[in-house]
This record gives structure tokens, C-alpha cells and sequence, in this order.
């Protein structure tokens, strides 16, 4: 099938600032790429240059005809005058879009219902709705007006963890089809592991393409890095991010179980992402035994209860991920475990030795801060700490979230809201707290930031309790999960993040207005139930798993052999997009082979 869009050699500067060098790509029918980069390193205009809504200076950009484009941007574009229905449904009618069972799914997926009772109802003006609200709304009108290209800048902004699930569900269940092509800025790296069929990374003018979502887009980074001898701090850190992986639950997402096993070679020497043992050992010391403990405590906010009669013993070390549903109170329960907000009932008591760092999402903190530069404000707190085994400066420890040298010098003011949100993180870190509270973090940080983040933090000795929308970061930096889901309690998750979603889908979602507490489910799901295979089905189901794994193993090897000769090739783009075309091929086979290795081996369990 030809490209829908196709760019040939595209140049595009802002300012002094070469945003596309040369840039030449197709996005064909069937496509699911995500697209990741730096902030500012130019992926909006990306998206704007294949949208037509931005010209380039110099190649060419062309689309087939009659071809629709739909894009979703961070601009809050909706008529506040017009409602909900009108701006999501149009003019379509009631007996239509009823019918559609896709319709269905995305009034149910975004708005909270058909009747759009999340958002305050069809009937809604959108004036007075939230940004949040604002934004999914966009997002489903987008999604049932279904454009052969969808151009989505950060999609997952405003959606909590069962939201990320149900767009990437929608995404690749029932919107996409051979014959249109999603695109996804993004840097929710679970969602890009769930929909992504390639990744392309915007960096210094360049697009790399890469074939997979993040789990193979590490791996195959790593491996670029490997053969291209860049034995920087980034490959360190890349290669640090497969040693996770490699050790990470199998269920993170179908396919990257072969590609990460094709990584053994590259993360055989590399040391676990962190040490939690002698972690917790040093957080006891910092910390001695007594942390943070909630005994029987309620907290009401305008006649809701919040928390309640929670108890709940926090220990030196641990690491907390959680999660739960909008309005539950996930943000109040840190502020009560700060001791920001008192207690209705009930009783907090705080050990001797703590030192609390709380992570809000406000980051008006730095508005003092405004004329200074980046590195007096990080070095205002202190100027060095011990990390780890080691101790760092100030300024070693700023160029590890991304200020490098020249960008410490900025000025506060001129900062950008990713930027602000590093520093607030980096003057946080050189307090050197034993208890450290963030309330989602992962706001308007970029991968490579999040990478870097996620580094300090295995290196970090303390209690850590993360809100987070971010599935991946949960995982990654937290070892324990609990859920808040509206009735005041506090749930221990055991099976993580994959266990709430199971939770809220034991029943239909209820119906209720914004800010309103979503009742808990009744019961936890049942277990799934043992293969009822026969011996005969058992075996011979091990055996094609056995000789699909040495065909993935053969294709790997053939894909790393293609691998350097594109970089062998470089400059030859004939030659490059051949052997692209070659690559794309073992792809194809190799996706076959693994939905037959995935088929056998549900027999075995």
C-alpha cells in the first residue's frame, strides 16, 4: 500500500534552531507509531508538518488525496458556547451513533457513560468544564469522527491509570485498520509499549525509526550504541533500562519477552537497577524504625470522607506506588502523611529522625527564584550529597536530570514548565529528605528525563511514596503498589497495577458527576483457570514453542546483521531503504511467530 503521507528530504529551522534536517519518512496505512524526543527537540512540529497546518523550507511533503487528518493538540481549541453532544457527535443521530458499538466505547471510555454523565452530561456547555474534562472531550470527538491519519501530542495528559488502558485498548482494537495510520506523541512509556508497532525518535534534525514500542526501542538503541562504540553515560543508562526490563514482569506487554532476551548479551555484566536491601539498610539507619504511622485516621473534605479510619505503618525503605480513581484522595493522603492536612480522627505519629520532601503539582515555589539562575537555585539548598555510595555537587546532580552546563546558567523565569519541573525535583533531592513524597512526577518530563530520574532514585536511601497516572514508572521505581478507589480505604495491590484495573472492571463503571467518590467493587476477580490440554496437545505444543524460539532466535540474528549494514550504509539512502524494506519484512515474521509461540504457550499454562 502506498504512504498516505510521504516527506522527502523536509528542512524546517525556528529561529537558530534546525528542527528538521533532511527528514525523510512514510506514514503508510496500518502504521502505530509513537514518537518520542527531548522537549523542545521538535516533535509538536513534526506533528504539524505532517498535519499541513506548518510548511517546511525546503523538500517536500505529499498526502494521497481525499486524505483526513485529525489531530489532537495541547491548544484548548473547543467553543466554550457549543455542548457537549455538538462538539462530540455533531450532527450525527441519536439512532446512529447508538447503534455504533464503537461509539458506545468511546462515550464510555472518555465522558463516563453514553449519556456522557462524566463530564456532566451530553447537554454540558463546555464553559465552565475543567482542562482535564476540556481534553477528553476533545479526544473523543476526534476519535468518532475517525480520520484516516490521527495525530495525537500527548494523549494520555489528563487520563488516570484505567483511562491510559482503555485509549490504548481503543487504539488498537478498534480503531485501527489496514487502511489509516495513528501517530502518538508520547511519553507514557507503557502506552507506547501497548499501541506502538515503531517508534521514531526526534534528535538534533534527525527522525530514527525504530521497529517496536519502548521495551524494543531500548534494546534496539542500546544495540545502535554497542555497534556504533558510543559508550557514553546515556548507553549506561539505556543499558541499565534493559537490565530492568530483562528482570521485569513478562505481562509488561506481548512482545518484548523475544526482544529483550536477544538483549542478554549487551546487560550481562550490568548490576541490578538498585541494591533494596542495602538501600533499605541505609534508610534504616537514616531513618531507625519508625516512620510515618496512621492509626484509625479520617480526613472530610466538604462532608466527603476522604480517608477513612485508615491504618497504615509506613517502613524505612519502602517504595509505594499508588494509584486509584479521580477524586479518591490519592493527592490529600500525601498531604495528610506531610502533615499538611490535619486529621478529622484519628492519630499521626512521625519518628524522630524524619525529614519529609513533598513533590506538588504546583510550581509556583520558584517564583522567588525567578532572576536567579538554575544552579544558585539547586545550590541555595546545598551544595553537595551523598547519593548512594558516592557524593555528588549540586551541579552533578542538575546535569543528571538534564541541566547541562549552559542551562544551568538560565534564569528561573525563562524555564520551561518541563524544565521548572526538574528543578523542583533537583532542589528537593539536594535537601537530602529520608521520606520523599511525589505527586505525579512524570508531568512534562520527557523520556530521557524520566530515564535519568528513575536513575537517581534507584540510588536514593528513604521511604518513597509515588501518585502517579504513569504505569511504567510505578513499576520501574516502586515495589509495591496500593489503590485508593473512593471509599476511604486504603488497598493493598498485590498483583500491582494489573490487579486494580481487574478491580475497577469487576463492575460496570456507576454513573456520577465530576469529583464525586466511585464506589469500590464488591469482590476481586476470579483466578484464571488451569489448562485443560491433553498430554498429547502438551507436547506437541512445546515443541513448536521450542522451534519458534530458534526461528526468533535465527531472525534476530538476521535483524542485528541488517542493522549494521544500514549503519554501514548510512549516507546511501537507496541502499538504507532497501534494507529498511528487508527489515520490515523479518518484522512481519517475526509478529506471526510470536502470535504462534503466544497460542502454544497458553496451552502449557
Amino acid at each position: 500500500m502506498p504512504n498516505l503521507i510521504s516527506v522527502e528530504r523536509a528542512s524546517l529551522a525556528l529561529g537558530t534552531t534546525q528542527v528538521l534536517d533532511a527528514v525523510s519518512l512514510g506514514l503508510g496505512g496500518g502504521d502505530r507509531i509513537g514518537i518520542v524526543g527531548r522537549n523542545g527537540g521538535g516533535k509538536t512540529t513534526l506533528l504539524r508538518v505532517l498535519s499541513g497546518t506548518r510548511t517546511v523550507d525546503s523538500g517536500r511533503v505529499a498526502r494521497v488525496g481525499g486524505l483526513t487528518v485529525g489531530t489532537l493538540s495541547q491548544d484548548d481549541t473547543l467553543d466554550p458556547t457549543r455542548t457537549v453532544h455538538e462538539v462530540v457527535l455533531r450532527d450525527l443521530p441519536e439512532h446512529e451513533w447508538a447503534a455504533d458499538p464503537r461509539i458506545r466505547d468511546i462515550l464510555e471510555g472518555l465522558l463516563g457513560g453514553t449519556d456522557g454523565a462524566g463530564v456532566g452530561g451530553l447537554d454540558a456547555t463546555i464553559a465552565p468544564l475543567s482542562g482535564g474534562e476540556r481534553r477528553r472531550i476533545a479526544l473523543a470527538a476526534l476519535l468518532v469522527q475517525r480520520p484516516d491519519v490521527l495525530l495525537l501530542d500527548e494523549p494520555t495528559n489528563h487520563l488516570d491509570v484505567e483511562g491510559v488502558a482503555w485509549l490504548a485498548d481503543h487504539l488498537v482494537r478498534r480503531h485501527s485498520s489496514p487502511t489509516n495510520a495513528i501517530l502518538a506523541i508520547t511519553h507514557d512509556r507503557w502506552f507506547l509499549d501497548a499501541v506502538a508497532g515503531q517508534t521514531w525518535e526526534v534528535e538534533n534534525g534527525a527522525v530514527h525509526a525504530y521497529e517496536g514500542g519502548y521495551a524494543a526501542f531500548v534494546l534496539a538503541k542500546a544495540e545502535r550504541s554497542r555497534i556504533a562504540a558510543a559508550a557514553d553515560r546515556r548507553d549506561n543508562l539505556l543499558r541499565k533500562e534493559l537490565a530492568w526490563l530483562r528482570r521485569g514482569a513478562p505481562a509488561r506487554t506481548s512482545k518484548p519477552k523475544f526482544r529483550i532476551e536477544a538483549a542478554n548479551a549487551l546487560i550481562a555484566a550490568e548490576p541490578p537497577p538498585r541494591d533494596d536491601v542495602e538501600l533499605v539498610g541505609f534508610a534504616t539507619s537514616r531513618l531507625g524504625k519508625d516512620v510515618i504511622d496512621l492509626q484509625d485516621a479520617s480526613v472530610e473534605v466538604a462532608g466527603r470522607a476522604l480517608l477513612d479510619r485508615v491504618t497504615w505503618h509506613l517502613a524505612p525503605g519502602e517504595r509505594i506506588g499508588i494509584v486509584g480513581v479521580n477524586g479518591a484522595g490519592k493527592s490529600t493522603l500525601l498531604r495528610v502523611l506531610a502533615g499538611e492536612v490535619p486529621l478529622s480522627a484519628g492519630k499521626r505519629k512521625v519518628g524522630v529522625t524524619v525529614q519529609v520532601a513533598h513533590l506538588t503539582q504546583e510550581v509556583r515555589e520558584l517564583e522567588e527564584w525567578a532572576d536567579r539562575r538554575v544552579i544558585e537555585a539547586v545550590e541555595a539548598v546545598k551544595s553537595t550529597i551523598r547519593l548512594g555510595r558516592r557524593e555528588i555537587s549540586a551541579s552533578q546532580l542538575a546535569q543528571r536530570l538534564g541541566f547541562t552546563g549552559p542551562r544551568q546558567q538560565t534564569r528561573v523565569r525563562d524555564l520551561s514548565g518541563g524544565e521548572r519541573r526538574r528543578l523542583q525535583l533537583t532542589r528537593l533531592l539536594m535537601s537530602e529528605p529520608n521520606v520523599l513524597l511525589l505527586d505525579e512526577p512524570t508531568n512534562d518530563l520527557d523520556i530521557e528525563t524520566l530515564t535519568s530520574l528513575e536513575d537517581v532514585l534507584d540510588g536514593w536511601a528513604g521511604t518513597l511514596l509515588v501518585v502517579s497516572h504513569d504505569r511504567y514508572l510505578l513499576e520501574r521505581v516502586c515495589d509495591r503498589q496500593v489503590a485508593l478507589l473512593g471509599d476511604g480505604k486504603v488497598r493493598d495491590l498485590p498483583g500491582g497495577v494489573e490487579q486494580y484495573l481487574r478491580l475497577r472492571g469487576d463492575q460496570p463503571a456507576p454513573r456520577h458527576t465530576p469529583g464525586t467518590a466511585v464506589p469500590a467493587p464488591a469482590a476481586a476477580p476470579a483466578s484464571t483457570a488451569p489448562s485443560t490440554a491433553s498430554p498429547a496437545e502438551l507436547r506437541e505444543a512445546r515443541k513448536v514453542m521450542a522451534r519458534v524460539e530458534k526461528q526468533l532466535a535465527r531472525l534476530g540474528e538476521r535483524e542485528g546483521r541488517l542493522h549494521e549494514q544500514m549503519l554501514e550504509h548510512a549516507t546511501d539512502h537507496a541502499r538504507v531503504l532497501g534494507l529498511n524494506a528487508e527489515l520490515r519484512a523479518i518484522v512481519d515474521e517475526r509478529e506471526a511467530l510470536e502470535v504462534e509461540w503466544l497460542e502454544a504457550a497458553d496451552l502449557v499454562d
